[in-house]
């Protein structure tokens, strides 16, 4: 097995079904397996599944486990060489998936590999990360230097090393997480691929953003489905990655920021 797809859904039945749809109709030339972990969907996701999209390897939770979990139960299926995580939001076109192998295989110390995410319209979303720092804090908030601390897009039509991609479109080599180890599941939601790619390239593995690959990604979809429950999830995520001391010190950078300067 080549490839293995997994994605994570929660209540996300219609996006859902058009990504399924775009992998099956446009992914050709790879050996390929999809594994979808449901974390408790109330819109029919699993019947929906398992009456359409039979292939598919479904895993199906009685509670909503988070995304890092779903993550990690989705790897302990998966039998491919590289591993694909994507959001249920995200419409794959016909070469991504191989640009992003091809690309993998001519890499030492490969970590991960995101691909360049748009909009529906076409226009690029910011998907990297630098570290978050103060200093970057001081940067983007007090004198408007954009990305230094939140996402960025890369000035760059070729392959770019960066700190870090968004989880919602991950290509990963399976060998890669056997050294580096699955996701911490003490991240719900948010920051646990930040946290990921910190630790691979803490053990030296190189993470990559390939604009000559790229898909359609709806932003923000699973992050409505929790409601009101996101934000608290964000900073608890960001408490756990930056630690508390720094997550205040990066909070009143912020605040600080947004009174003085309008940031």
């Amino acid at each position: 097995m080549e490839l293995s797809i997994i994605i994570v859904n929660f209540n996300t039945k219609d996006y859902l079904k058009k990504c399924l749809d775009s992998i099956y109709q446009n992914v050709k030339g790879i050996n390929f397996e999809i594994i979808v972990v449901d974390n408790a969907s109330d819109d029919d996701s699993t019947s929906f599944i398992k009456e359409n999209f039979p292939n598919v390897v479904l895993v199906e939770n009685d509670r909503n486990l988070g995304f890092a979990k779903g993550v990690n139960q989705g790897l302990k299926e998966a039998r491919g060489e590289y591993v694909f995580l994507l959001n249920p939001d995200t419409q794959v076109g016909k070469d991504p998936l191989k640009k992003l192998i091809d690309f993998g295989e001519k890499q030492k110390n490969l970590g991960a590999i995101g691909p360049k995410l748009t909009n529906s319209d076409g226009s690029v979303q910011p998907s990297c990360y630098h570290e978050q720092t103060a200093l970057g804090a001081i940067k983007e908030f007090w004198f408007g230097q954009q990305g230094t601390f939140e996402k960025y897009i890369p000035k760059s039509d070729k392959s770019v090393k960066v700190d870090a991609v968004v989880g919602a479109a991950m290509l990963i080599p399976r060998k890669t997480f056997d050294k580096v180890g699955f996701f911490d599941e003490r991240y719900f939601l948010y920051y646990e691929d930040l946290d990921w790619c910190r630790r691979g390239r803490n053990l030296g593995f190189n993470i990559f953003w390939l604009p000559d690959a790229s898909l359609v990604h709806g932003i923000g979809v699973s992050s409505k489905a929790l409601g009101s429950k996101a934000n608290k999830l964000l900073i608890q995520s960001s408490k756990e990655y930056n630690g508390f001391l720094k997550y205040w010190l990066l909070t009143a950078i912020i605040k600080i920021g947004q009174i003085l300067f309008g940031k």
